[in-house]
C-alpha cells in the first residue's frame, strides 16, 4: 500500500499551525513570556515565535530539550498501565493502592545485604498479611 503524504505547502502550514497553537497554549498556561525558548530543530517553532513577536532567545539543537522530554517518562509509564482499565476512576483506585503497597515490596537491592533483604521481606509480608486480614 503506497504511503501518501501532503504536498509541501500544506504540510508546512499544518506544522506552523500546530507549533503556533502549542506556543500560544504554553504562553497562556505560564502567563509570561519566556527568556529562552528551547525546542528541537523543527523550523515551525521559529516561525511561531516570529509570528507571536516573542523576543526570547531561541535555542535549537540536538539534545537541547532532553530535560523536558525525559521529564515525561514517568507519566508515559503510568499511562501505559492505565490502558488496561475500563475507566480512569478504576485505574486511579488501583494505582493509589499500588503506590501505597509498592514501597513495602520495592527495595533497592544493590544498597542492602542479603540478610537485611530477607528481614525486610519478612516484615513486609507480615504487614501485608495483617493489612489484608483486617479488610
Amino acid at each position: 500500500m503506497p504511503v501518501t503524504s501532503f504536498p509541501p505547502e500544506i504540510a508546512g502550514r499544518r506544522h506552523n499551525a500546530a507549533a503556533l497553537r502549542l506556543v500560544r497554549n504554553l504562553l497562556e498556561k505560564h502567563g509570561l513570556a519566556p527568556k529562552v525558548l528551547v525546542t528541537d530543530k523543527l523550523r515551525s517553532y521559529g516561525a511561531a515565535r516570529r509570528e507571536l513577536g516573542l523576543s526570547a532567545r531561541h535555542e535549537q539543537g540536538l539534545r537541547r530539550n532532553n530535560r523536558a522530554e525525559n521529564s515525561h517518562q514517568v507519566i508515559r509509564r503510568r499511562e501505559c498501565k492505565t490502558q488496561l482499565f475500563k475507566s480512569p476512576m478504576s485505574a486511579q483506585r488501583s494505582l493509589c493502592v499500588h503506590a501505597a503497597v509498592h514501597n513495602l515490596f520495592h527495595l533497592e537491592r544493590h544498597l542492602i545485604s542479603g540478610a537485611t533483604l530477607r528481614l525486610f521481606r519478612a516484615t513486609a509480608a507480615q504487614q501485608w498479611q495483617t493489612a489484608t486480614a483486617a479488610t
